[in-house]
């Protein structure tokens, strides 16, 4: 019954903002790490960004930092990823996931327990 929804993806012009939402539900939201990846076409699922249960410690892949954040609000069950400053390279479907551990490796690599379906980010030239 563990739900993951990402939403906000959308067609946006390069250099331009968006942000992604993921709202969790039948889970206690607040002791799960979440993650953001991605994945476009031709190409593996990658990471984008994780967060801890608390929010004190995350991880952003150097393709993003300084340009993607991840945040949460543990009292929405809902995990954010801030992007600016697109580029072409970003197109891909955002997905979210959910991991009890925090440690590094696993917030960037895997495995994680659950996943959403996928939003989709198109980033225009």
């Amino acid at each position: 019954q563990v739900q993951l929804v990402e939403s906000g993806g959308r067609l946006v012009q390069a250099g331009g903002p968006l942000r992604l939402s993921c709202a969790a539900s039948g889970l206690t939201f607040s002791t799960y790490s979440m993650g953001w990846f991605r994945q476009s076409p031709g190409k593996e699922r990658e990471f984008v960004a994780a967060i801890s249960w608390s929010g004190s410690i995350t991880f952003h892949a150097d393709s993003v930092k300084g340009r993607f954040t991840i945040s949460r609000d543990n009292a929405k069950n809902t995990v954010y990823l801030q992007m600016n400053s697109l580029k072409p390279e970003d197109t891909a479907v955002y997905y979210c996931a959910a991991t009890k551990p925090f440690t590094r490796t696993i917030l960037t690599k895997g495995p994680y327990d659950y996943w959403g379906q996928g939003t989709q980010v198109t980033v225009s030239s």
